[in-house]
C-alpha cells in the first residue's frame, strides 16, 4: 500500500472560490475520498498541475480527500478499496502493468468509480477492459479554439448547471469510435462552429455509463490551463466525480431513437385547468394549480416515456399516462395513472408509486433518488397495461393495470401543477414509441364549416376522415395564439361550441385521431362571430395608471380608449424596469374574460407582442390574485378566461415584454368582460 498524501486545509481563497463555483443546492456529500491519477507515458499536458489543484480545491469545498499521485503502484485490491473514485487526469500511453490492471478492473467491476479527464482517452490502447471504461479512445485533434458544446442532457450532475449551449476554447478531440450505443452521452459538439472535426454531426465529447456494479464518466475537455480555473468545467469535473464516486445518482444507459416533445418549446402541449408553467431556459417549472399542461399533439400506444424533473424541497407533482383527451384535469386523475413526486406522502403516495395504487420498492428508490435541489430522470415504460417506473436508470416499480376505465393500452401523457407552494420543474421530455402497434393517422377533416351562430354557440361540421383501421374520434380546437384550446372531443363529425360570448369572433379547427393514438393535420380553419350585441367593456374609457411610460403620446389611458386606430403613439408603453399597467373600473364589477391587443394588432412588429406576462384583480388596489399567467404568447390578440371574481382593479404585470430582445412592453388595447 503506498503512503497517501492527504490533503491539508485550503488556503481560505481556494476554498471561497470552490464553493462559488458550486452548483446550486446542491446538498452536502458525506465525506469520501478520491485518487488523482496523472502518469503519462506519453504526451504531458502542461495542465496536470492545475488540474489536480482544481480538484484539491473541489474537495475542501464538497468534503472529499485527495490524494494525488503518478505511482502506479497505488493499484493493487487494498490500496484502492480505500477510494471511493479514481480520477485519469491527463494520462498518456501505458501506464499499468498486468496485476495493476486486474485490480483495478476488479475496483470498477466492484462498484468503484472512474472519472477520466482528456487525455485519459489517449492512455491503454492495448487494454480492452480500459477501452470499454473509457468509453472511446483517441484518435486526433485541430489546434485549440473555440467551439459550441450542445449539452442534450441537463439532469446528470456534471453537466445541470451548463446552457443548452455552452460556448468555450479547447483542445477539441475526434475520437476512433462514437461512444453513444455504449454510454450516456451528456454533450456533443458542433462541427459547424470550428473547424477540424472528423465525426460529423454526431460528435461526442462527454459521457457516463455503468459496468457491472462500477460507474464511469469522461469528458474530453481541460487540455487547457485555464480550464482549470473556469467556473463550467470546475462543475462538470465535481459533477462527474460525485457520480463517479456513487454520491449522485444518473440515468447512464445508452439512449438512441427518441422524439423530443418537449426541450424549450411547447409546441403541441396545453394547459387543463387553473395554474400554469414558467418556460424559461428550456425548464418547465409548475405554478399554481390544480391543473395539468399535457402533450395534446398526439396519443400513445407501447412507449419509453423519459423526462427529468427537481423540487426544491417537499413539493409535489407527477406525470400522468393513458388518459383521454380532456380540458378538465381531474379527467387524468379518474381515468388515468399518476407516477408521483412527493418526498413525504405515504408509501402508495410518494415519489416512485403509481399514486394511490402500488407503492415504489422503497428500497430500491430510495438507493436510486437524488435529494431535493437536485435533477432526477424517470423513465416510464407503457407496454400493453403493464406500467414500468425506472428512477435514475434503476427499476423502482412494476405495476399491471386491470381497470378498464384506466386502460394504458393508448392514452395522453402530462405532468401536473399541483398548487401553490409545490414547485417542480422539468426538462427534456422526450418519447419513444414501440414497435407493434398502428401507426398509419387517419386522413385530414375535409371541408370544416360553420353551420349555425347563436348568441353563444358555434356549430360545426366536417367530412369524416378515413382510417385503415378506423377513425375513433375527433378533437375540436379553438385557435388561442401560442396555445389552441381543445374545446370538445366528438366521436361524429359534427359540435356544438358552447359559452361563448355575444358578437365575438372566433377560429375553429379539426384533427382526427384513431384508436392507436395517431393524429391526422388540422382540417382547414373556420372563422365566424356569435349573434348579438357584443358585452360591455368594463375598462373602456376607465382610470389607468402604470409604472411608467415611454413617452408623453404613450400614456396608460390610451390602453383604454377603445381603438387601436391612432397608429404607433395609439398604446400604452413602458421601459420601466418593473412594467406593470393597471385599471380602475370605478365600482367592484364581475370580471371572467380579458381580452388584450398587442403590438401586432396595432400594426407593430408581431414580434413585439407581449410574451409572459400575469392578469391579476383586486377589490382595493393593495391585495391582488394573480387569476392567468399567460406564457409564451405570440397572438396579436389574446383572450384569457378565468373563473368570475369580483375585483374593482386589474393590473397586467410584463414578465417578458417581447419575444425578441427589445425590451418595451406595448399594450394598445386592455378590454375587461363581465360573467
Amino acid at each position: 500500500m503506498i503512503l497517501r498524501r492527504v490533503l491539508g486545509v485550503a488556503t481560505v481563497t481556494a476554498a471561497l472560490l470552490a464553493l462559488a463555483h458550486a452548483p446550486q443546492s446542491q446538498a452536502a456529500d458525506t465525506a469520501y475520498d478520491v485518487l488523482v491519477f496523472s502518469k503519462t507515458a506519453g504526451f504531458r499536458h502542461d495542465a496536470i498541475p492545475a488540474g489536480i489543484q482544481a480538484i484539491r480545491d473541489l474537495g475542501a469545498a464538497n468534503n472529499f480527500t485527495v490524494t494525488a499521485t503518478e505511482d502506479a503502484n497505488a493499484f493493487t485490491t487494498a490500496n484502492l478499496a480505500q477510494y471511493e473514485a479514481v480520477v485519469f487526469l491527463n494520462t498518456t500511453g501505458d501506464v499499468l502493468n498486468a496485476a495493476q490492471e486486474t485490480a483495478f478492473e476488479s475496483y470498477i467491476r466492484g462498484g468503484g468509480g472512474y472519472a477520466g479527464v482528456h487525455a485519459a482517452a489517449d492512455t491503454e490502447y492495448g487494454w480492452s477492459f480500459y477501452g470499454t471504461l473509457v468509453g472511446a479512445y483517441f484518435a486526433s485533434h485541430p489546434a485549440i479554439q473555440q467551439v459550441n458544446v450542445r449539452v442534450e442532457n441537463r439532469a446528470h450532475a456534471a453537466t445541470a448547471h451548463l446552457p443548452q449551449v455552452w460556448t468555450r476554447t479547447d483542445e477539441l478531440y475526434n475520437y476512433q469510435t462514437n461512444p453513444r450505443s455504449t454510454a450516456r452521452v451528456l454533450a456533443n459538439l458542433d462541427e459547424s462552429s470550428y473547424s477540424g472535426g472528423t465525426m460529423g454531426a454526431d460528435h461526442p465529447i462527454t459521457w457516463c455509463k455503468t459496468i457491472d456494479s462500477g460507474r464511469s464518466f469522461y469528458t474530453g475537455l481541460g487540455h487547457t490551463i485555464a480550464s482549470y480555473t473556469e467556473a463550467n468545467f470546475r462543475n462538470q469535473l465535481l459533477g462527474g466525480i460525485r457520480y463517479a464516486a456513487g454520491k449522485t445518482k444518473a440515468d447512464c444507459r445508452p439512449e438512441t431513437g427518441y422524439t423530443t416533445l418537449y426541450n424549450g418549446a411547447t409546441t403541441g402541449w396545453s394547459q387543463a385547468g387553473p395554474g400554469s408553467f414558467t418556460n424559461s431556459d428550456a425548464t418547465l417549472t409548475s405554478v399554481g394549480g390544480l391543473g395539468l399542461l399535457w402533450y395534446s399533439a398526439k396519443e400513445f400506444r407501447a412507449y419509453s416515456l423519459k423526462l427529468d424533473w427537481r423540487m426544491p424541497g417537499d413539493d409535489n407533482s407527477g406525470i400522468f399516462v393513458g388518459f383521454p383527451a380532456s380540458t378538465d384535469p381531474n379527467s387524468a386523475i379518474n381515468n388515468g395513472y399518476e407516477i408521483q413526486i412527493d418526498a413525504t406522502d405515504t408509501d402508495d403516495r410518494t415519489t416512485g408509486s403509481i399514486y394511490g395504487f402500488k407503492s415504489a420498492d422503497l428500497a430500491a428508490r430510495n438507493a436510486a433518488l437524488n435529494p431535493p435541489g437536485e435533477w432526477n430522470t424517470y423513465e416510464i415504460l407503457v407496454e400493453g397495461e403493464r406500467l414500468r417506473v425506472y428512477l435514475n436508470g434503476r427499476l423502482i416499480n412494476d405495476f399491471t393495470n386491470t381497470v378498464p376505465a384506466r386502460s394504458l393500452v393508448q392514452g395522453y401523457i402530462g405532468i401536473q401543477n399541483h398548487g401553490t407552494g409545490d414547485d417542480v420543474s422539468f426538462r427534456n421530455v422526450r418519447i419513444k414509441e414501440l414497435p407493434g402497434g398502428d401507426t398509419t393517422p387517419p386522413t385530414v377533416p375535409g371541408n370544416n364549416r360553420v353551420t349555425a351562430t347563436t348568441s353563444s354557440s358555434i356549430a360545426l361540421a366536417w367530412n369524416a376522415s378515413t382510417d385503415n383501421v378506423g377513425v375513433s374520434g375527433y378533437d375540436v380546437f379553438r385557435e388561442n395564439g401560442a396555445t389552441d384550446v381543445l374545446v370538445g372531443s366528438p366521436t361524429g363529425t359534427t359540435f356544438t361550441v358552447g359559452g361563448l360570448a355575444a358578437g365575438t369572433g372566433y377560429t375553429f379547427y379539426v384533427v382526427a385521431r384513431d384508436a392507436a393514438g395517431n393524429r391526422s393535420g388540422a382540417s382547414n380553419a373556420v372563422t365566424a362571430t356569435t349573434t348579438g350585441a357584443p358585452p360591455s367593456n368594463l375598462a373602456l374609457n376607465k382610470t389607468a395608471t402604470a409604472d411608467s411610460q415611454c413617452a408623453a403620446s404613450e400614456a396608460p389611458a390610451k390602453a383604454v380608449n377603445g381603438t387601436v386606430n391612432g397608429g404607433n403613439a395609439d398604446k400604452w408603453c413602458s421601459v420601466g424596469a418593473s412594467k406593470w399597467w393597471q385599471v380602475d373600473l370605478g365600482s367592484s364589477q364581475s370580471v371572467s374574460r380579458v381580452v388584450i391587443r398587442h403590438a401586432g394588432a396595432g400594426g407593430e412588429n408581431a414580434a413585439w407582442n407581449t410574451r409572459d406576462f400575469d392578469i391579476q384583480v383586486s377589490t382595493n388596489g393593495t391585495t391582488w390574485t394573480t387569476v392567468s399567467s399567460p406564457r409564451g404568447n405570440t397572438a396579436n390578440v389574446s383572450t384569457h378566461t378565468f373563473a368570475a371574481t369580483n375585483a374593482r382593479y386589474l393590473r397586467l404585470n410584463v414578465i417578458t415584454p417581447t419575444s425578441n430582445t427589445d425590451a418595451a412592453a406595448r399594450i394598445y388595447e386592455f378590454e375587461a368582460y363581465a360573467s
